[in-house]
């Protein structure tokens, strides 16, 4: 009797660990980015007219209702939202569970029903976004089914989009939000002022929209483009549907070109390379004009992050030893160079944001200032300066990862590419494969199990991208890659895998009208011109 009770757990354990293992090469799961935990079971799951989609509370319509537009969309079926018990069902529920990151899902399939359950709206979604993606890689509305666990790897999963140096306008970004949803990427950065062009209208300094939104990176006369700030609303909202948080960009004290024409009673001077590029740090009046327009800011984006950038200050702040204000400055604060006036101003706008109950985040130039690490979030940018990483790991500021190697789109993805950027006496670019495969575990004194590692994000400046054509291009496909770089395990990473994946997701980028780069086929798409 005991032998055959130990076959028999023996066996048990056979058929349990075979139902956890993941999918096969013969049976990849053809979603991006990769599950933890996939299987393919029997049988299949067709929708129609009749299917209806079911939630357990009302805060899972609004998931309910993306599911039912994107499937009318994507592959022309109408589905129900209702609360029917029979036929075929799509069911969303959020449940009480073990502790786990807030975006997990479980996902369970059979011919009759779809069942989507996680302990977080978030994670639901998630689950929607799978089902979708299983969906849209059938030819036609039956659906093979899958068992799916899973989680996400990294919390910040980022996009950001330069809109300064060339505007594209509020349909292009919903665009980039729903293929960034797609993909379960799920902050967006938007990089709203710089030097070309201040994009987002600020009601109590009119002329910072109205002046400073005149002109881009390639034409100083183009038309004045900003969004307005019921734009901003739209935008955001329609983001929030997709479980997407924005993240708005206001920069200083440098690139603040675009500002200082609107209000240059506020500049600090700049370079002949960059004039008027800083604001001033030296005037009290200064902070309080700063701080009411990061109220206005704050009032539109419930984010409560807004990004300062603080970068390449030294690009423009030539003015500032002979400038009075801050001459006066340094004296009554003891500060004994330009760096410690920089931190100096970094530090009160900061502190501004906390009043606000907002966290300050900024580019990997203020790893050195003293900021509250609660309060802060640093990006590193700049893989040629490690050191800046591992001083604000050990500093204990939060960091999101988006090096320029590999991360920054504006470098070109082939070395036949012209118009975009490539590094150094190596001219190295950033293939698909090399975002795929970023590991900060190469990076001295640094480990991508540290807990202050909030994430990775891709960075899209815009120098060298005046048409959507080629935003699209320098986009796609790489934008999948950056999702699950974010997204999958580091030890199920595998980029042969992952491009046999990608083969799927290419004809419903084209169906979208979205002209992305095909490694596998360069011929037949040429680099889109600036």
């Amino acid at each position: 009797m005991k032998l055959n009770y130990n076959l028999s757990r023996i066996a048990s354990l056979v058929v349990l660990i075979t139902l956890l293992q993941p999918a096969t090469a013969q049976n990849t799961c053809p979603i991006i980015p990769l599950p933890v935990e996939s299987k393919q079971v029997s049988g299949a799951f067709t929708f129609d007219g009749q299917t209806t989609i079911v939630v357990n509370e009302k805060s899972l319509q609004g998931v309910a209702k993306y599911l039912q537009e994107e499937l009318a969309k994507r592959k022309g079926a109408t589905l129900k939202l209702g609360t029917a018990t029979k036929g075929q069902l799509i069911k969303l529920q959020t449940v009480i569970a073990k502790p786990r990151p807030g975006e997990d899902y479980s996902l369970k399939m059979s011919p009759r029903q779809v069942l989507i359950t996680s302990q977080t709206v978030a994670g639901v979604f998630n689950g929607v976004v799978s089902f979708l993606q299983l969906a849209t890689s059938s030819p036609d509305n039956s659906v093979p089914c899958w068992q799916v666990v899973d989680w996400p790897r990294y919390a910040w999963r980022g996009f950001m989009l330069d809109e300064s140096r060339h505007f594209f306008g509020k349909e292009k970004v919903k665009r980039l939000l729903d293929q960034m949803a797609f993909y379960k990427l799920n902050r967006f950065h938007w990089h709203l002022t710089d030097e070309p062009g201040w994009r987002i209208e600020i009601k109590q300094y009119p002329r910072l929209a109205q002046v400073g939104g005149k002109g881009s990176y390639t034409d100083t006369t183009a038309p004045v483009k900003y969004y307005t700030q019921e734009e901003i609303k739209e935008i955001v909202a329609y983001a929030a549907k997709r479980q997407i948080v924005v993240i708005p960009e206001i920069d200083m004290p440098g690139h603040a070109t675009a500002a200082n024409k609107a209000y240059p009673e506020h500049s600090g001077g700049g370079s002949d390379k960059h004039p008027e590029f800083t604001f001033n740090p030296g005037k009290e009046a200064t902070y309080q004009y700063l701080t009411n327009i990061l109220k206005e800011v704050n009032a539109l984006f419930p984010s409560q992050m807004i990004h300062i950038g603080g970068d390449e200050v030294s690009f423009g702040n030539d003015k500032w030893l002979s400038n009075a204000d801050v001459k006066a400055l340094m004296a009554r604060e003891g500060l004994m160079d330009v760096k410690a006036v920089e931190f100096y101003f970094i530090k009160r706008m900061a502190d501004s944001l906390a009043k606000m109950n907002n966290k300050c985040l900024a580019w990997d130039e203020v790893a050195q200032a003293d900021l509250n690490p609660k309060q802060t979030i640093v990006f590193w940018w700049r893989q040629e300066h490690p050191r800046q990483l591992s001083t604000s790991l050990a500093k204990g500021y939060p960091v999101v990862l988006c090096p320029r190697l590999p991360f920054y789109f504006d470098f070109v993805q082939d070395s036949t590419h012209k118009s975009g950027r490539k590094w150094g006496n190596k001219k190295q670019y950033n293939s698909l494969e090399e975002v795929y495969n970023f590991s900060v575990a190469g990076v001295e004194g640094c480990s991508d199990t540290s807990r202050s590692i909030l994430g990775i994000q891709a960075n899209l400046w815009t120098e060298t991208i005046r048409t959507e054509q080629r935003l699209d291009f320098m986009t796609f496909p790489r934008l999948c890659a950056v999702a699950e770089a974010a997204w999958t395990p580091a030890a199920q990473k595998d980029f042969p895998n992952f491009n046999q994946r990608l083969q799927k997701q290419l004809p419903l980028l084209k169906q979208q009208g979205i002209q992305y780069y095909d490694y596998g086929q360069p011929q037949q798409s040429p680099e889109p011109v600036r």
